[in-house]
């Protein structure tokens, strides 16, 4: 039978589309919790009153998918907190609306081709974690273009590159190249080897210090761990 514990497992899985982190290592999940005849209630918080209301959407979508296919879950509210578009997000993912019907008269599109654009740069910042060690070791660029994803040491950020290459269709095999196109697919040569690196560590750099910046707002705000947050993080 599913409790609140698999609740809070199944928010794990939800990312901020543009820091590709868990909500929950964010801190941005104030409280999960499910009732005996399986009600899922989940209060999500972001570090400012004023966070784009397309990546909020997003969170608060997946979220509600990510509790709602649990087992025992009988029905699922998530509820945005504290946030100037809370009441077009929440009444929109709760009546399953999409974007653009949610924000009517002011969304363009829904946001299949954003969260893509995200996934590519997860991509490309997940692909410096992975190739600084080996360039530390001693590999050159034109060894890395001649290595494959599963040539390179088995660690969590190996696989979670491969799960966010697998999220848009590019190779992810372990005879996949370890360098390739995060439009094509394609494997990057020797000669587009460099910009490509700069490229990745530029991306790398720069989550990492949005990330750094959110936790901090978000502290400043509230004050309080996220519920499955570790403390350490503050």
């Amino acid at each position: 039978m599913t409790d609140a514990a698999q609740v809070l497992a199944a928010l794990d899985a939800v990312r901020d589309p543009e820091l590709d982190e868990s909500v929950t290592s964010l801190g941005f999940v104030a409280s999960s919790t499910l009732s005996a005849d399986g009600v899922a209630n989940v209060h999500l918080r972001l570090p400012t009153y004023f966070c784009a209301p397309n990546f909020a959407f997003l969170m608060v979508a997946d979220a509600y998918d990510a509790v709602s296919k649990l087992d025992g879950v009988r029905r699922t509210e998530v509820v945005l907190d504290d946030h100037f578009a809370s009441e077009a997000i929440n009444g929109g993912v709760a009546a399953r609306s999409g974007f653009v019907e949610s924000f009517d008269g002011y969304a363009a599109g829904e946001l299949d081709d954003l969260r893509a654009d995200f996934v590519r740069k997860a991509v490309l910042a997940g692909t410096d974690r992975v190739c600084r060690p080996l360039l530390a070791a001693g590999k050159t660029a034109e060894d890395l273009a001649e290595l494959t994803l599963g040539d390179a040491p088995p660690s969590a950020d190996r696989e979670r590159l491969r799960s966010r290459r697998a999220e848009l269709g590019l190779p992810s095999s372990d005879d996949s190249p370890l360098l390739v196109d995060t439009q094509s697919g394609a494997a990057v040569g020797a000669d587009a080897l460099p910009l490509h690196l700069q490229r990745a560590r530029l991306t790398r750099v720069g989550v990492e210090a949005n990330s750094g910046v959110c936790r901090g707002q978000l502290r400043a705000r509230y004050a309080t761990i996220g519920q499955g947050e570790q403390e350490e993080e503050s």
